[in-house]
């Protein structure tokens, strides 16, 4: 089996990427579905079909599914946030800010991925398809489940039978409420869930995450970081996708300095995400709704190519701390490290590879470092980065 994330800006089309990379896998046999976890659903809308909570035929091969989060909440956390909100309010009153503390940022979306990974451990599907929520978001909830899976081990440090024979005491002297069984058996589900959640989207194998960009600064930078925190985190991004490219056919001169600023944008985005291939969706004269306008925007993109299949599988950035210092890796195969330069401008890298130029945006944790060497071993530009005060 496998599963595409589509990720992107908000407003970067990445809800008509996902249907039509969708729609080719289905009419190429394999039994397909997409899914929206975003809250703002448009997939409806892009496939021109009412959808629900559960998964629908909307094509030959072909399911579709909007989650409702609120839903996911109930049936995967609703015991254990009426425990939360019990303890919250054992000496208070209960209101809805309580019950809303009870549900962390992120926890929707979380809960919304564990429903497809039950669809993979079930085997329904060949192929699943995910539009996510915008950029921001997608990174917080791939991350969240360390962070959960941390807050849960602090907050429930009991285990079963220590809550059977000393839960009535802790009660009866704490005066607040103790876990009943069933919420720790759905804690202990949780924790099962998180790490085949882990394992799976980890797995470069199974798992790809694709960024859709269009050819504007703001949309290629917001990519350019996500892309190195996805690498951060070992996710394997195996394509990325510039949509809403104006074609070459199109002479009219209302169009040519939008033209000439996308082609320079172009080759920022070549230049930031190589090795990755890049696919060209163009920008359509009519709005890319239904069935038919995402198959012909499937076969501009694709152009035979098999949607699903692994296009990129290695790790092009890694970030590991060394002492006070960080390093940043850089896979730069084939190359004779005479022919590199390296210079930092703000938050931008801009190494130099003989005629070759690679802008990468740096994530936080490097902005306020400095670069104190670099070297070139094993294929691989290593950038070490520390603080002015070490010295």
């Amino acid at each position: 089996m496998r599963i595409i994330l589509y990720t992107g800006k908000g407003g970067t089309g990445k809800t008509s990427i996902a249907a039509a990379t969708a729609l080719e896998s289905a009419k190429n046999g394999l039994k397909t579905l997409v899914v929206s976890t975003d809250a703002a659903h448009s997939l409806g809308d892009s496939l021109d079909v009412k959808l629900t909570n559960e998964p629908i035929e909307v094509s030959n091969n072909l399911w579709a599914q909007e989650i409702d989060a609120i839903h996911e909440v109930e049936e995967g956390w609703g015991k254990v946030q009426k425990y939360l909100t019990e303890l919250f309010t054992s000496k208070a009153i209960k209101d809805i800010t309580t019950e809303e503390l009870t549900v962390f940022p992120g926890m929707e979306d979380l809960l919304s991925l564990l429903r497809i990974i039950k669809y993979y451990k079930e085997g329904r599907f060949d192929t699943i398809i995910i539009d996510c929520a915008p950029t921001g978001e997608t990174l917080a909830f791939l991350s969240f489940p360390e962070m959960l899976r941390w807050w849960m081990e602090k907050l429930f440090p009991i285990k079963k039978k220590a809550v059977k024979v000393a839960g009535p005491i802790a009660e009866s002297l704490l005066k607040i409420p103790m876990p009943s069984g069933q919420v720790l058996d759905e804690i202990d589900n949780m924790y099962y869930q998180l790490d085949d959640m882990k394992r799976i989207f980890s797995d470069r194998n199974i798992t790809s995450i694709r960024i859709v960009v269009n050819p504007e600064k703001m949309v290629i930078r917001e990519a350019q970081r996500s892309f190195t925190y996805l690498n951060i985190y070992d996710f394997n991004v195996d394509a990325v996708v510039v949509n809403r490219v104006i074609p070459d056919n199109v002479t009219d001169s209302y169009f040519k300095v939008w033209k000439d600023i996308q082609k320079k944008y172009k080759v920022d985005i070549i230049e930031s995400f190589a090795p990755i291939p890049i696919y060209y969706a163009p920008l359509f004269e009519n709005e890319v709704v239904g069935i038919p306008m995402l198959d012909r925007m499937a076969t501009e993109i694709f152009r035979g190519e098999n949607p699903v299949e692994i296009r990129y599988n290695g790790r092009t950035q890694e970030i590991h701390k060394d002492g006070k210092n960080y390093v940043l890796a850089i896979r730069i195969p084939f190359l004779d490290k005479n022919d590199l330069s390296l210079n930092q401008k703000g938050d931008e890298l801009i190494i130099k590879a003989g005629n070759i130029k690679r802008n990468i945006t740096l994530p936080r944790t490097l902005l306020n470092l400095s670069i104190k060497k670099a070297k070139f071993e094993e294929e691989a530009l290593k950038i070490c980065f520390g603080s002015d005060k070490d010295e």
